[in-house]
């Protein structure tokens, strides 16, 4: 008699949602992937399920029977303050209804500014931002959850995604299509600073790792992120790949630009210190311990590319 593959419930259909969603398929394990409509193209092997997981009830409902349960909620940049720590409180506790273990996509903001020192997972929480502040506080609940025997809880900490279908990054949806049609590229900041981007490919191979190893279990880890280079080298990396040099336009304090409007540089105003100061990820212990390789940039670099081809020609 067979054993039917265990469940897990991943919540949010973003990029780093989908992404990982299509990862633990090929894993071979059943997933849901939920989020408030429950729609959007097929994944093989993947069910959607339509939840609001922002209320006790939804979130229950979301992680009815998974053995494992993956939290890549994100929210509007304005509304993450308040929103965020409401679909934490939710979310955990259906975990701990459950039983499942509970795997969080998480930010470097709780570090803070470290005036370009390497950020390992032993770097202080010294965020000062109200964005920071926020999720320095709900890691450290989700921490002390996991501590008090109350929830089987993991952090993976990702640097900016950028990747097939990423566009609201730094390193997205500004950058690709302009790079491919000859618009204004946007710098942000000092960009002969070092500045890690990881692909979003590696943040789903990273947090199915930590959802198939219990023994990863109660700490934080930096999901795989290639070493870091200047922004001015990728960009050039960009150039090499397009053929044609990038039209930038230097963005060197917080202004609507493109995709980016004015609520939103509004709200990215406090993080702008990413831009300013080196941001170096160092993901060596995610690697060492479970065998993971991040993706090489330039490989990431091409299917990126090719990626927002392919969307460029269909609009």
């Amino acid at each position: 008699m067979t054993t039917a593959p265990a469940l897990h419930a991943v919540l949010g259909a973003g990029p780093a949602g989908t992404a990982l969603a299509g990862e633990l398929a090929a894993r071979g394990h059943r997933v849901r992937l939920v989020d408030r409509k429950g729609q959007g193209p097929g994944i093989a092997g993947v069910g959607r399920f339509a939840a609001d997981v922002s209320t006790p009830e939804g979130a229950r409902e979301a992680v009815e029977g998974a053995a494992v349960v993956h939290h890549c909620v994100n929210v509007g940049y304005h509304l993450q303050v308040e929103m965020m720590p409401r679909i934490q409180k939710a979310v955990l506790a259906a975990a701990e209804e459950a039983g499942a273990r509970l795997v969080v996509l998480d930010t470097l903001y709780p570090y803070g500014e470290t005036h370009g020192a390497v950020m390992t997972e032993d770097t202080p929480w010294n965020a000062t931002s109200r964005k920071g502040v926020m999720r320095a506080e709900l890691d450290a609940r989700y921490l002390a959850a996991h501590a008090e025997g109350r929830a089987r809880v993991v952090l993976g900490r990702s640097a900016d995604f950028f990747g097939p279908g990423v566009l609201n990054s730094t390193l997205g949806g500004a950058v690709f299509p302009a790079a491919l049609t000859g618009g204004e590229v946007p710098a942000f900041g000092d960009i002969d600073l070092p500045h890690s981007y990881t692909y979003i490919a590696d943040v789903a191979a990273g947090l199915a790792t930590l959802g198939d190893n219990p023994d990863s279990d109660g700490r934080v880890w930096h999901l795989p992120t290639a070493p870091a280079l200047t922004t001015r080298r990728v960009l050039a990396m960009i150039e090499e790949r397009v053929g044609r040099p990038l039209d930038l336009t230097m963005v060197t304090e917080p202004r609507a630009f493109g995709p980016f409007d004015e609520v939103f540089m509004a709200e990215y105003a406090e993080m702008f210190y990413q831009h300013t100061e080196g941001q170096t990820v160092d993901s060596s212990a995610i690697e060492k311990a479970y065998g993971l390789s991040p993706t090489p940039l330039p490989e990431a670099l091409d299917a990126t590319l090719a990626w927002y081809g392919t969307l460029l020609a269909a609009r």
